[in-house]
């Protein structure tokens, strides 16, 4: 989840504010504390302790948009909410449940929604030292994982308020990370030109657009034991290809060798083919092209990277995995290379 540094001035007028909310939602329930939680960076997450509340949201948490910038893009809380109460009760897929939202006066007051702390690990397989999960769970959660992709696949945003968003084609993701790619120094972008270059030259044709996440791995759900419960992190959801979806959850398994892992020991994680076999079969389509989006997958991950390794190099802070990524940015380009030349 989302971090917030220790803002006594913020914490004080988001406790004072969601107690006014919350009295909508549960009459006569109170705000005890709120504490921050700790994860990534683009909204501040916090944990409500609440008296009074109905049985089992004791402890909520809070999303609130971060202070003194607009509240759009993947800041845009109540957009991120909007999705989760529309996924609520679909069948095959957990999301948290919202509670309430206030719309604030943004930027002197955020917006913030509130929702149940769902209980679950959250960790990522590859990208922890390997031991720290049974070989076992990896497995199953990923499978759960690939199967919970294909239901919320399966529901048709043609048939709910969302269907007004804008698609993201697959010709708007790879001007998303070309634009990437000019913002940082020369040496985190050789070799681009050539991957964009082909890809354009390649574009599949876009299947119907779906409710896709953004960032779909285990890192960004809570899981227990064998199973998925949430799906978390909505932060870039839009309407989109699909397939950018179940290729980025398979650049998370040991045979991607992800850049960034700590090992190349085996976590457990099913392999390529196997996720995807579970997410056709929990959705009744098969995938087309998927080769094409595994290099734009690529291409994605080396820019993304690259704008990381920018922003570590200006703040004097690169991290381990900065360092084991800076190597892989050509490396990534040129595996994407021949994915695509396979198609020509």
């Amino acid at each position: 989840m989302s971090v917030v540094a220790g803002r006594a001035d913020l914490t004080t007028q988001l406790t004072e504010r969601a107690a006014v909310a919350l009295r909508g939602w549960a009459p006569g329930a109170a705000v005890e504390s709120v504490e921050p939680l700790t994860g990534g960076t683009s909204s501040l997450t916090y944990v409500a302790v609440l008296s009074g509340a109905p049985a089992g949201y004791e402890r909520v948490v809070l999303k609130v948009a971060p202070p003194g910038l607009e509240p759009v893009r993947n800041r845009d809380v109540l957009r991120q909410a909007r999705l989760m109460q529309l996924l609520s009760g679909v069948p095959g897929v957990r999301v948290p449940k919202v509670l309430f939202s206030d719309k604030g006066a943004p930027t002197a007051r955020q917006p913030f929604v509130a929702m149940e702390l769902v209980p679950g690990e959250c960790v990522e397989p590859v990208l922890v030292p390997r031991g720290a999960l049974p070989a076992s769970q990896v497995r199953a959660r990923a499978l759960d994982a690939a199967r919970m992709l294909a239901h919320l696949h399966r529901v048709d945003p043609k048939r709910t308020a969302l269907a007004v968003e804008p698609v993201v084609t697959p010709g708007a993701e790879v001007d998303r990370w070309t634009r990437a790619f000019t913002t940082v120094p020369e040496d985190l972008r050789t070799g681009y030109e050539a991957v964009e270059a082909r890809l354009r030259a390649t574009l599949p044709a876009a299947m119907m657009p779906v409710f896709t996440h953004g960032d779909y791995r285990l890192g960004n759900t809570l899981c227990d034991a064998d199973s998925v419960n949430a799906v978390i992190d909505w932060e870039i959801w839009s309407l989109g290809d699909p397939r950018v979806d179940i290729t980025w959850l398979t650049f998370f398994t040991d045979e991607a060798r992800h850049p960034a892992s700590p090992s190349q020991e085996p976590t457990g994680m099913p392999g390529k083919a196997e996720l995807i076999d579970a997410y056709q079969e929990a959705r009744g389509e098969r995938l087309p092209e998927l080769g094409w989006f595994e290099a734009l997958t690529k291409y994605k991950e080396s820019a993304a990277t690259a704008l990381l390794i920018k922003r570590g190099r200006k703040a004097d802070h690169l991290t381990a995995m900065h360092r084991r990524m800076l190597p892989a940015l050509p490396v990534l380009l040129e595996e994407a290379m021949e994915l695509l030349g396979r198609r020509a």
